[in-house]
C-alpha cells in the first residue's frame, strides 16, 4: 500500500510525538514523550521546521523533519533533512521513499538550492535508502540531493 503523506501542523504534534520519541530512543536517548511533544510544538509554532507525516491505513508510521538553512554562495535557501523515522512495523513498505520524495517536492516548491542530510558512517541501511532515492554522497557523513534539474 502506498503511504499517504501530510504536512504537519501544531494540531498533529500528539500524532508525531510517539514517532519522534522512538526516533530519539533509536539514537540512544531516554524516552520522554512530553519533551518530544514540547520540542515539536516549539519548532512548528515558531516555523523553525517543516514536518511531513506518513500514514498507512490512517495510522501514522513515519515522519521527516526539515530545517531551513541558507547558501550564501548561491544566495538561496536550502533545507537540512535532520530527522527521518519509519516505525518498525512499516519498514520495507516504501514509507521512507515516499517521505524522501515529499521532501524533494517541498524543496522544489520552496525554490531551495538543495537538500542536505547527515547520517552515521556505519548506518548502511539508511545510506542505501538515500542513494536509491537519488541522494549523492558528499563525504563519509553528508549527502546532498541537488534540486536544480
Amino acid at each position: 500500500m502506498i503511504p499517504t503523506i501530510k504536512k504537519a501542523s501544531l494540531a498533529d504534534v500528539e500524532i508525531i510525538a510517539p514517532l519522534f520519541d522512538a526516533y530519539r530512543v533509536f539514537y540512544e536517548q531516554a524516552t520522554d514523550i512530553t519533551a518530544a511533544a514540547n520540542f515539536l510544538s516549539e519548532r512548528l509554532s515558531k516555523n523553525e521546521s517543516v514536518i511531513f507525516i506518513a500514514f498507512i491505513n490512517s495510522e501514522a508510521v513515519g515522519f521527516i523533519q526539515l530545517y531551513p538553512i541558507f547558501s550564501s554562495v548561491s544566495l538561496r535557501a536550502t533545507w537540512l533533512l535532520n530527522d527521518l523515522y519509519v516505525a518498525g512495523n512499516a519498514r520495507q513498505q516504501g514509507v521512507a521513499a515516499a517521505l524522501l520524495n515529499q521532501a524533494k517536492l517541498f524543496g522544489i516548491e520552496s525554490n531551495a538550492k538543495w537538500l542536505l542530510l547527515e547520517t552515521a558512517a556505519d548506518n548502511f541501511t539508511a545510506q542505501s535508502v538515500y542513494e536509491k532515492n537519488g541522494w549523492i554522497k558528499q563525504t563519509d557523513f553528508f549527502y546532498q540531493l541537488p534540486l536544480d534539474i
